[in-house]
């Protein structure tokens, strides 16, 4: 959901956030940044080697981050595989979600009183407006620059967001956009009509079917969204397709004659069932 949307300003480390200032900082930057090494992390923040450490090890030791191993692709040279420091689902909640609960609260009223339907046009109510200022940002010729460019909106609305080349997905190369912090995450594990809504969103945004493979909400580390790389009914070079998008259940595709949304779920397999 957009800043200010559901919940208000998102993404910021509160007085529940994890330690002193700079500790804080680690933190935020892994959350930000996603799998790190020590190094890039002191880099970035102007930490000694000692002084990063040290702070890697308080937020280890509080359970606010762990390590991983970095993956490695082809021959790779001696010397250990880099250690990745990775942010905890605790790590995760100890960022603000400001007003989760009453957020919650509102739209458990609203699917009581009003049905799930309900849910659903508010949610796509709420997106209509980050659709509106993202249309400008992302309207740019190849679907590569648009997916960057929709990361970019999204990291200064608070989703610490990254985009690159996907694995290909049947056969069909894409990219893939990932976002590493959901201000509403609480909220959209028990409503994934605000998820749906986004991902509806996202397609029409890009001009291509979006496939949601992963959620924070569902209990992922990330949110990862598969873009199709070759876009279904672009209306010309430069623009985003104006043809309709339709999403069910976290698969997004062009609505074709004949062919309604449960079907592109069935053959795909949707995430949020």
């Amino acid at each position: 959901m957009p800043r200010g949307g559901l919940t208000g300003s998102a993404g910021h480390a509160g007085p529940a956030g994890p330690g002193s200032p700079t500790r804080g900082q680690v933190a935020r930057l892994i959350l930000e940044l996603g799998p790190s090494t020590a190094a890039t992390l002191g880099s970035r923040l102007g930490l000694t080697p000692a002084a990063i450490r040290r702070h890697l090890d308080n937020l280890i030791a509080e359970g606010l981050i762990e390590t991983r191993t970095a993956r490695t692709y082809g021959n790779r040279g001696r010397g250990r595989p880099a250690r990745l420091y990775v942010i905890t689902d605790a790590g995760r909640s100890a960022f603000e979600h400001a007003y989760d609960d009453l957020a919650t609260s509102a739209l458990r009223f609203l699917a009581e009183t009003a049905g799930p339907e309900a849910v659903t046009q508010f949610a796509r109510r709420q997106l209509a407006d980050l659709e509106l200022r993202y249309a400008p940002v992302v309207d740019q010729p190849e679907l590569a620059d648009r997916v960057q460019a929709l990361a970019g909106a999204l990291t200064a609305d608070g989703y610490a967001a990254s985009a690159g080349p996907a694995p290909a997905i049947g056969g069909m190369s894409g990219e893939q956009l990932c976002q590493h912090h959901c201000p509403v995450a609480h909220v959209a594990a028990e409503f994934p009509q605000l998820c749906e809504a986004e991902t509806e969103a996202f397609g029409r945004l890009l001009g291509t079917p979006v496939q949601r493979l992963a959620t924070i909400a569902h209990g992922d580390g990330i949110c990862t969204t598969h873009v199709t790389g070759q876009p279904v009914g672009k209306a010309g070079a430069g623009k985003a397709s104006t043809a309709t998008v339709v999403v069910h259940k976290g698969i997004s595709g062009p609505a074709e004659p004949g062919r309604i949304a449960s079907d592109i779920t069935a053959e795909s397999g949707g995430l949020l069932t």
